[in-house]
């Protein structure tokens, strides 16, 4: 890597040994970023993430200040920094302060998917391509501020997949793009040429809110673990009613009534926080049309369990009453 990168927070001496253990797995070093650095990008993320977590959760509160980012006790750190896609974040890191060897993983790693992504957004080869390639000067960092490198990807900031987050990039840009056409090109104009109006599928994809990711992953955290259990087995390990049943010796009808009290329980706080956060109700619905796969948080580590889950009681199920 080039001298010290402007984007890079100033070193500092870590003793920590879970940070050290993190700057490990992360692989920060084959992309010359040191210990000191990481250690300072992580303190940076976690300040902005608090400061938005405070920003939600005192949105009616004058008292709470942003100095409030030292609020986060060592504990609450360590558990903020053991969900972060660390491998991720300093490669995202090391690729906005212009590391070669950082830029050749990524292509590697995401070159094609950024083309497959394109190629699901505008329903078109050609364009999806013409639409990854676009972004590539905003992720590069052509551009510089007083003197400093600019790169899209110094915002990312690992609490969800690097690919999840560069599809959203994907998708606003595509946004930003269509809007500016529509401002362009009249109505009359278009329905003279004929034009095949991309609107239903401009308007199907949806930039993703910080604050809606906020809203869900609060959501989901605050559930009873044995009902995130449920959640991750029917909606991400995909497997049936039967066989969640069989797990906790309910009926799969207990399970099925409960998947379906939980989904609907589980939007109503989301959509709650977020027009506590400031969304009008119309917004709020709007956000969580959202494709789930446009998130950059991480679903399956807010559903994640601290224990074994609980079985239900069995009252209103008889023992053994589990099989399909």
């Amino acid at each position: 890597m080039p001298a010290r990168n402007p984007g890079h927070p100033e070193p500092a001496t870590v003793s920590n040994p879970a940070v050290l253990e993190l700057y490990r797995k992360s692989r920060a070093d084959e992309f010359g970023i040191t210990a000191g650095e990481f250690a300072a990008i992580l303190d940076e993320v976690a300040r902005k993430a608090l400061s938005l977590s405070v920003s939600v959760n005192s949105s009616s509160s004058s008292s709470v200040t942003s100095s409030s980012s030292s609020a986060l006790s060592g504990r609450e750190k360590r558990e903020f920094f053991s969900r972060l896609h660390v491998e991720d974040l300093a490669l995202a890191r090391a690729c906005a302060a212009g590391n070669e060897r950082a830029w050749q993983v990524f292509m590697i790693r995401f070159r094609e998917k950024l083309y497959d992504a394109g190629r699901q957004i505008t329903r078109d080869d050609a364009s999806g391509r013409e639409l990854a390639d676009s972004v590539y000067a905003e992720l590069y960092g052509t551009q510089t501020r007083e003197g400093q490198r600019r790169s899209k990807l110094f915002s990312y900031g690992g609490r969800g997949p690097l690919g999840g987050w560069l599809r959203t990039v994907l998708a606003q840009e595509y946004i930003n793009h269509y809007r500016k056409q529509r401002r362009l090109v009249s109505l009359d104009q278009e329905c003279e040429e004929g034009a095949q109006f991309p609107a239903a599928t401009a308007a199907a994809i949806t930039a993703v809110d910080e604050r809606l990711e906020v809203a869900v992953d609060e959501a989901l955290r605050s559930l009873a673990a044995e009902d995130r259990f449920i959640l991750a087995s029917y909606f991400l390990d995909e497997r049936t009613l039967a066989e969640i049943a069989r797990a906790l010796s309910v009926h799969e009808s207990t399970i099925s009534r409960k998947v379906e009290k939980l989904t609907k329980n589980v939007r109503k706080q989301i959509l709650k926080s977020l027009i506590s956060m400031g969304m009008s109700r119309r917004e709020a619905e709007e956000a969580l049309t959202a494709d789930a796969r446009d998130l950059s948080l991480d679903i399956r580590a807010s559903l994640s369990q601290d224990s074994a889950p609980v079985t239900f009681s069995n009252r209103g199920a008889k023992a053994g009453e589990g099989g399909s």
